[in-house]
C-alpha cells in the first residue's frame, strides 16, 4: 500500500490529485497541504511513505522541501515547467511528472514508488517523532512495544534499561516495515515483542526478560492471528 501526502500550493490542483489517486488501487491520500512550512512541521507525524510535491510554489520550492525529507520519504514531483527537471533528478527522486497530470502517468509514477518502497533496506534505528520530540532510536535498544493506552495512534516503546519512548502517530504495519523483520514479531493485536527478549513461549503465551515487580516478568498473550508466524520464525 502507498500511503501518500501531497503538497501543492494550488487548490484545485489538489483537488484534482486526490481525485487520480482515489481511482488507482493501492494508493492512499493521508493528507493533502497547500503551504509548505505546515507540511514541514507535520510530516514527520504522519503515517506515509510517499511524498507528492508541487516544484513551483512561493516562499519555498518542491525542491528545496524535498532536500529536507527525502532521507525519510519517497518523493514524486509535480510541475507544468520541463526547466526543473534535471534538479529534481540530482535529488534521486521516483519520478517527475508533467501537468496536467494524466492518471495513467501517475499510475507509473506509483509503480516506481511501489518497487522501491518494498526494497528499501531496513535501517538499524528508527527516526520518529516522539514524546521528547524527533528521536532516533536504535533497533537493537528496543526490548518490547506497545499500543498507547492513551492514544491508540501512539505506541509505547521499552528499552532493554526500562526506559520508556511513545512514538507518536504511527501504525503497527508501519512500524514493522521499519523494523528489521528477523529480530521482532507482532503477537497479539497490541504488542510487539523484541525476539532477543523471549524467555519461553508456549503455543499461547510468551514469557519475555522484562522484568516486573519483585520476581515476575511480563507474560504476552499470542492472538489466533499471529500464532503460525510465530511458529515460522523459530522453525517451528
Amino acid at each position: 500500500m502507498i500511503k501518500c501526502v501531497i503538497l501543492d500550493d494550488e487548490l484545485l490542483a489538489i483537488s484534482y490529485l486526490k481525485l487520480l489517486c482515489e481511482q488507482i488501487d493501492n494508493v492512499e491520500v493521508v493528507r493533502a497541504f497547500n503551504d509548505p512550512k505546515v507540511f514541514l512541521n507535520e510530516i514527520d507525524s504522519l503515517d506515509c511513505n510517499v511524498c507528492i510535491l508541487d516544484i513551483e510554489m512561493p516562499g519555498m520550492t518542491g525542491l528545496q522541501v524535498a532536500e529536507l525529507i527525502s532521507h525519510s520519504k519517497k518523493i514524486i514531483f509535480t510541475t507544468a515547467y520541463k526547466e526543473y527537471a534535471a534538479e529534481a533528478f540530482d535529488l534521486n527522486v521516483v519520478d517527475y511528472v508533467r501537468k496536467p497530470i494524466k492518471k495513467e502517468r501517475l499510475i507509473q509514477a506509483f509503480e516506481k514508488a511501489k518497487e522501491l518502497v518494498a526494497n528499501a533496506p531496513k535501517k538499524d534505528f528508527i527516526e520518529w517523532n516522539t514524546n521528547i520530540g524527533k528521536t532516533i532510536i536504535f533497533t537493537d535498544q528496543i526490548a518490547y512495544i506497545k499500543t498507547s493506552e492513551i492514544d491508540s495512534r501512539d505506541k509505547e516503546i521499552t528499552l532493554n534499561d526500562h526506559t520508556a519512548i511513545v512514538l507518536k502517530n504511527l501504525s503497527f504495519k508501519t512500524l514493522l516495515e521499519i523494523l528489521p523483520s528477523k529480530d521482532f514479531a507482532q503477537v497479539n493485536k497490541k504488542e510487539i515483542i523484541a525476539l532477543s527478549s523471549i524467555k519461553v513461549f508456549s503455543t499461547n503465551e510468551i514469557i519475555t526478560t522484562i522484568a516486573l515487580d519483585g520476581d515476575h516478568f511480563l507474560k504476552l498473550q499470542i492472538g489466533d492471528t499471529y500464532k503460525n508466524s510465530l511458529m515460522e520464525m523459530f522453525g517451528k
